[in-house]
């Protein structure tokens, strides 16, 4: 009898170490088949730190996502304390992220890798914790579970049960990840989709015309769309309107920002022909009560008079203004003669300028896309190749001289991808 009792202790030992690891696996799978069914971050963030407390019996458990981009660990939830971000080459979690290990720390007091602030900001006391990467299907590090606090009993956390866990974790959190990545990037290609939708259709549908002058606009949005557009308006028979405008930024909102401002000054220099400095002082006040603190639109605006032969203009910070005399073949470049649009209301603009236009005699505007381009080697395409093209092309068409300077810095640029709005008028007296 007493050797049957003792040949069945180790059975039975056996036994209930195999039903554990049995309950332990149904445990992770049924976790890896709620964590298939989620469908927002949060929410998965908040499944795997209470699985984690339940399957891996701690007392909290916090879930750090690697961001390669700034090499850092953050996590957007945790049981019990605020969001935390750090380095990725800092404390416990940092080591794992660095070597790819489990990292387990009997004792957090004594470890001097343990950052002992967060208990301070919490009143929580950590006394072990266990700390593993978390890995997607690539095998790459996606982030780190850290577990704190062990529950259940012994002194050490299951291993065996820790991968396990580690890895359902990790290829749902990553699968998670590249879920919101592609959404993210479909929402941004919708949003510059718009925006191209709406800088487009802010560009004139017909060449100007004005007795005596030759007027070309032209406009090529860079990859990211920005906020250049250019636009004529008749004002009467003999006089033009015509404008340039470079919104701060990327996307919808600067679109917005040229769209409002195109028709703000369509409407005030409409109601004031005669009067470009209250029109453009109008479209600043208004601009300044819509637009955020931190965007702005530079912009110039002209009037074209076929009757007295000249140009009236006024630019609010857009610059450099080109003014190119036939008679003796000489290029002026001018500063801007007024601020910026939508920064502070109620500043006064001066009076516009006059180009006095003889045959010949052009003036041209351009946004800083042209003159900015760089190529492999950082040099900028500058104003002085810009105003030599110019000198040798004058007996051209204001389009075939728009043309040729595009072709001229794309030759320059050797490649080199388009970074900005390209945006030039060309009003050239016949």
């Amino acid at each position: 009898m007493s050797v049957t009792k003792q040949s069945s202790e180790p059975s039975r030992a056996a036994g209930s170490a195999e039903s554990r690891q049995v309950a332990n696996l149904r445990a992770v799978l049924e976790v890896s088949r709620e964590l298939a069914a989620m469908e927002e971050l949060t929410t998965l963030l908040s499944k795997i730190e209470k699985a984690a407390l339940r399957v891996l019996e701690c007392e909290r458990a916090t879930v750090f996502i690697l961001d390669r981009e700034r090499n850092e660990l953050y996590s957007r939830l945790a049981t019990g304390v605020d969001e935390i971000r750090f380095s990725a080459e800092r404390g416990i979690a940092g080591e794992v992220v660095r070597t790819g290990e489990i990292v387990d720390v009997p004792d957090a007091y004594a470890d001097s890798r343990f950052n002992p602030e967060i208990d301070r900001k919490t009143g929580f006391k950590t006394r072990n914790m266990i700390s593993f990467p978390l890995r997607g299907f690539d095998h790459s590090i996606i982030g780190v579970l850290q577990l704190l606090n062990r529950t259940g009993g012994g002194d050490a956390w299951d291993g065996e049960l820790v991968k396990t866990f580690g890895a359902q974790v990790g290829v749902a959190l990553q699968r998670q990840l590249l879920i919101e990545h592609f959404a993210e990037k479909q929402r941004l290609e919708r949003d510059l989709d718009i925006a191209r939708t709406i800088q487009q259709g802010l560009l004139p549908n017909k060449p100007a015309e004005v007795a005596g002058f030759d007027i070309a606009g032209w406009n090529k949005p860079a990859d990211q769309t920005g906020g250049d557009c250019y636009d004529y308006l008749r004002l009467c028979d003999d006089t033009l309107a015509v404008t340039i405008a470079d919104a701060t930024g990327h996307g919808i909102g600067p679109a917005l920002m040229i769209a409002e401002c195109r028709a703000l000054f369509r409407a005030t220099i409409g109601l004031a022909p005669d009067n470009l400095t209250a029109a453009v002082e109008r479209v600043n006040n208004l601009l300044c009560e819509d637009l955020p603190d931190d965007r702005f639109v530079t912009a110039f605006f002209g009037v074209v008079s076929a009757k007295r032969s000249e140009m009236t203009y006024l630019s609010a910070g857009h610059g450099p203004i080109i003014r190119y005399t036939r008679a003796d073949d000489r290029i002026e470049e001018f500063k801007a003669n007024g601020v910026p649009l939508g920064i502070m209301a109620d500043v006064p603009f001066p009076e516009p300028d006059v180009f006095k236009m003889a045959p010949g005699d052009m003036m041209i505007v351009v946004t800083d896309g042209f003159f900015e381009w760089a190529d492999a080697e950082k040099n900028q395409y500058g104003l002085e190749r810009m105003y030599n093209l110019i000198r040798a092309n004058r007996d051209r068409g204001s389009a075939e001289i728009i043309r040729l300077l595009h072709e001229s810095v794309l030759e320059f640029a050797r490649g080199t991808p388009q970074n900005d709005d390209l945006t030039a008028v060309i009003v050239k007296r016949l």
